[in-house]
């Protein structure tokens, strides 16, 4: 993997939902509205100073959202943060950069 490259998109694991249900709070809060699906579906992941984590989470039976994450260092001993979102994504949307 090249330093500040997205990896390629590949199928969510138990530990990209993991991160995924630790920023639901923080989604649902930002749009005033709660998710009963919340499932992680792909994801990539980018090294920066941490690591940003580009998840597609399922929130409906036709309905995604696009999840930018970050997570610090292990030393900094900080939460990850939802750093920014998409709403309104569909499947087929492609997991890009945003």
């Amino acid at each position: 993997m090249m330093c500040g490259a997205p990896t390629a998109s590949q199928p969510a694991t138990a530990e990209t939902q993991a991160i995924a249900d630790q920023v639901k709070p923080q989604l649902e809060e930002r749009e005033n509205k709660q998710y009963a699906t919340f499932k992680a579906v792909e994801f990539r992941s980018q090294v920066v100073a941490g690591m940003n984590y580009f998840i597609k989470v399922q929130v409906d039976d036709d309905e995604f959202v696009h999840l930018r994450v970050f997570r610090s260092l292990p030393h900094e001993n900080k939460p990850v943060a939802l750093s920014s979102y998409q709403t309104n994504k569909a499947r087929h949307d492609e997991l890009a950069y945003f």
